[in-house]
């Protein structure tokens, strides 16, 4: 494909970590919790996203600290599940 395609693997592949990591909130922990990731994650990476892109123009780091949330949401989803056992 080329350049001016409309397929953009990395994208798809952190929306689909995205909703993989909102379902297991909801599968583990309950409706808040799931709400909380879908929501939660948007309120946190939009911003975050949107002050990278404007302020450093660096979409390389905008990647990495969106996946590095993205990540941190998950392992915390993870801790909080583990101590509940």
């Amino acid at each position: 494909m080329g350049s001016g395609s409309l397929w953009h693997p990395e994208a798809a592949a952190f929306c689909v970590a995205w909703v993989a990591i909102a379902t297991a909130g909801y599968v583990l922990e309950g409706f808040l919790a799931g709400a909380l990731l879908t929501f939660g994650l948007m309120g946190v990476l939009m911003p975050v996203s949107g002050y990278l892109l404007g302020k450093r123009d660096d979409a390389v780091l905008e990647r990495t600290v969106r996946w590095s949330i993205l990540i941190g949401a998950g392992v915390i989803l993870a801790l909080v599940n583990a101590l509940q056992a």
